[in-house]
Formats: structure tokens, sequence, C-alpha cells
């Protein structure tokens, strides 16, 4: 059986969860609301604030959906309760990150600026302290979602192994090279 799959989800005060004819969980939470679609053979089931998911047969298309799904479901909960939030670094000289709104400006080494529409279930903010990296920081209840952009934030100028410029996350460890050898005589 599944670790992760059998592991029950408990319900937080404040959160409702509702499972339709279609298999569709909806989580109310008080950041928000999250949709999800569930295979029809997973079943869900919901008593005294815990939430159980549990699989017809010991398949092996069974065995993978019934972890992923009990991730899934838990990964909402935490999201309508906590939140989820994502910081990078932009590490390099001249790389700066200005927001408006939702809208994100990165300069980059480029000859361009990029400029981002992020999605509306996103709050961004940017913090330039002298001294210090730009950091780009990203707030959602989605956590897909908030690890889809911030991947593809990440790859416009992802962090080289030599000098470590680039975009990078907070904390991030980075296999830095060692670089050409002095010639030899």
């Amino acid at each position: 059986m599944s670790r992760i799959g059998k592991a029950p989800i408990n319900i937080p005060a404040g959160v409702t969860i509702t499972v339709s004819d279609a298999n569709l969980v909806t989580v109310n939470g008080p950041k928000g609301q999250l949709t999800q679609d569930v295979d029809t053979d997973i079943k869900i089931t919901q008593e005294d604030g815990i939430l159980t998911v549990e699989r017809p047969s010991e398949q092996k298309r069974h065995k993978a959906l019934h972890g992923l799904y009990r991730s899934l479901i838990n990964n909402m909960v935490v999201g309508v309760t906590e939140g989820y939030k994502s910081q990078q670094e932009l590490v390099g000289v001249g790389y700066r990150a200005t927001n408006v709104g939702n809208t994100l400006d990165l300069v980059l080494g480029y000859s361009h600026h990029f400029v981002f529409e992020l999605p509306k279930e996103i709050n961004v903010t940017t913090t330039s302290e002298k001294g210090k990296n730009p950091v780009v920081i990203l707030e959602s209840i989605d956590k897909q979602l908030l690890g889809q952009v911030a991947a593809k934030i990440r790859s416009l100028r992802a962090p080289e192994p030599y000098k470590g410029k680039g975009i990078k996350f907070v904390g991030e460890v980075l296999r830095r090279k060692a670089g050409k050898s002095a010639a030899k005589k």
C-alpha cells in the first residue's frame, strides 16, 4: 500500500471539502477556493474532520493515482489555509526586478527587458536593497501554478556553474566548477 496514499488528511477548522458526483473535489478555506478533478476509480471519504483516499485494487495504475490524488488534495488544503511562497534571487551585475501590480519587469543582461503578466492567482513583490541581490517573491494558494510560474521565470536565465550568475531560488546551493587552470611552463 502507498505510504503517502494511505495517510489521512486532517481538515483544519474553517476548511470545507465537497466531493461532487463526477469526482470533482472543491476545497474552500480562509484564503480562497481550489478545485481538482479526481479519477472516477479513486474513492474519497470524509468523516469526523478526516479525509481518506482509497483505491479499488492493487493495479499499478491505481497505486500511482492513489498517492498522487492524496498529495494534490493535501496541497489544496494547505494552500487555502497557509498559502505557498517562492523566493527567487537575481545574481548578476545590473540584474533588476520591478513590479507594478501583477506585471513583473526583469532586466537580466540581455538587450531587452522581460515583461510578465502573471496570473491573477499569484501575488508578486520585488525587493531591491543596496548591496544585496534583487529578490522576486511569489505567493499563491495554488502550489502547482506557483511552481510552474517560478520555473518559467528561472528558465529565462538559469544559474551558470562558473560564477553562479542567473536566477536562483533563495537558499538553493549551486554546484560550482573550478574553471581554467593556470598555464603550465
